[in-house]
Parts: C-alpha cells; structure tokens; sequence
C-alpha cells in the first residue's frame, strides 16, 4: 500500500476509534492533528505519537462549532501545513425512546455527528487541491436500531453526505468515502451499557456471540481500515460506505 507522507486532520481524535486513527496514521508517516473537545485527551494523544516518533499537533476545538473549526483549521494549516486529509470522526449518543427524545438530545447528537463534518469539511475543502482523501465515520446504526432516533439519522446523514461529496469533489482528484463500524470495544460503548445497566463483560459475549467472526471490534479495526482509504492505493474508491462489523448486521 503505497503512502506519501501527508497532513492528516482526525476529528474526535482523543480516544476511542479517532485516537486509534491518529495513530495509525502516524504509524504511516502522516503527520495528524488531533482534534477534541476534550483538551487533554488530544494532547495526550498527540504526546503518544511524538513519543513514538511521529509527528502531531493536539489542538482543543468544538467541531460543532463555526467559530472553533475556522480557527482550528487556520492553525493546523499554518503550524503542520495544508491538511489534505480528513477524517471526520466526532460523534456521540444521547440515546432514549422517541417519546422521551429530548430536542437538545435531538440538536446535540446531529450537531456533533452530522453538522461537524459539514463544517470541517467545508473548511478542510480550500486545502484540497487536486489530490485529497475524505473519509467519514458513520455507523451500522445508520440502517436503524431502536432507542437511537437521533444518532441513525445523523449517521445516515454521514453516509448521503458522502455521496453527494463524492460526485462533487470527484473530478478534483479527492475521493470521500465512509466506513460503518459495527460493535467496537470503545469508552463510549462502555458508557453506553453502563446507562442501560448492564455489564459491558456480557453485553460483549452476547455481541460476540452473534457475530459471524465470533469477536468484537476493536478501533484499530477501524483505524487499518481508514489507513486504507486515505493511501495512494486506494485512489479509483470513491462514494463508497465500508462496514466494518464482524459481518454482524442490525436487525
């Protein structure tokens, strides 16, 4: 797989599936800036690949905001140099049965999943020129699953989203593609499980259990994956959504 060492931005980068992207694309020999809301988690993250001889900038931003993502994108521009890849991985859940969805739930989880990428994309897009990878992180949850009203819709958002990019930003050389994950071991799923009460230890035997390849994910799965789709190799896949769950399907 043949990669030339680029500025890579990773949204949401300071754990879970975006730290392990992070990484793994400093592992290639791009540099990445990691972005979080959460100021300490993405310094460590960035701290985590200096340590290993990579090179990353930490920078503390709400991607769901305007004012923030300007900002954040200037300065990775000019501290790193023009990003020309963009993983939009920023996301959460507020999840509750529809007749107990709040509307801040609703705005919250859309914001942050869905409106996030738009902005930074479009931010990221001046930077693009003539050669760029997108790639979005959506969900399996986009084909439905129950309590979760909200964080389906902005995941399908995610994945028309990028399509409509897809066939924009084509005859510029840039390709936008997105990766599903299935069930991945992560601080939010573990979160997640701990709100429903149950014991994240059999939640993952049940999920498991259920899967075709007898395991759960990991975000590493995901980051390889991500890897993929930014490198040079991967340059005629465009518009594409690539589910990485095991071969487990929502039902």
């Amino acid at each position: 797989m043949s990669t030339a060492a680029r500025i890579a931005v990773v949204t949401g980068g300071g754990r879970g599936i975006g730290a392990a992207t992070a990484v793994r694309l400093a592992e290639d020999g791009h540099t990445v800036a990691v972005v979080d809301r959460d100021a300490e988690a993405c310094a460590d993250v960035a701290a985590r690949i200096a340590a290993a001889g990579g090179r990353a900038l930490g920078i503390a931003a709400d991607v769901s905001d305007h004012g923030d993502v300007t900002a954040a994108v200037a300065r990775i521009a000019d501290e790193l140099g023009p990003p020309v890849i963009l993983v939009n991985n920023a996301g959460l859940t507020r999840d509750a049965p529809i007749e107990e969805l709040t509307e801040d739930d609703w705005d919250q989880v859309m914001a942050t999943n869905l409106r996030s990428a738009f902005l930074v994309t479009r931010e990221v897009r001046p930077h693009l020129d003539r050669w760029g990878r997108i790639v979005n992180i959506s969900s399996m949850a986009a084909l439905g699953t129950r309590n979760q009203a909200n964080y389906c819709a902005a995941k399908a958002g995610i994945q028309g989203l990028t399509k409509a990019l897809a066939l924009e930003l084509g005859p510029e050389g840039i390709t936008v593609n997105a990766v599903a994950p299935g069930y991945i071991a992560t601080e939010l799923t573990a979160t997640n499980a701990a709100n429903l009460g149950v014991s994240i230890d059999k939640l993952q035997r049940v999920v498991a259990a259920q899967t075709p390849l007898r395991r759960v994910g990991q975000p590493e799965d995901i980051a390889c994956t991500v890897a993929f789709l930014v490198s040079e190799g991967a340059g005629f896949i465009t518009g594409q959504v690539i589910a990485v769950s095991g071969g487990l399907m929502p039902g």
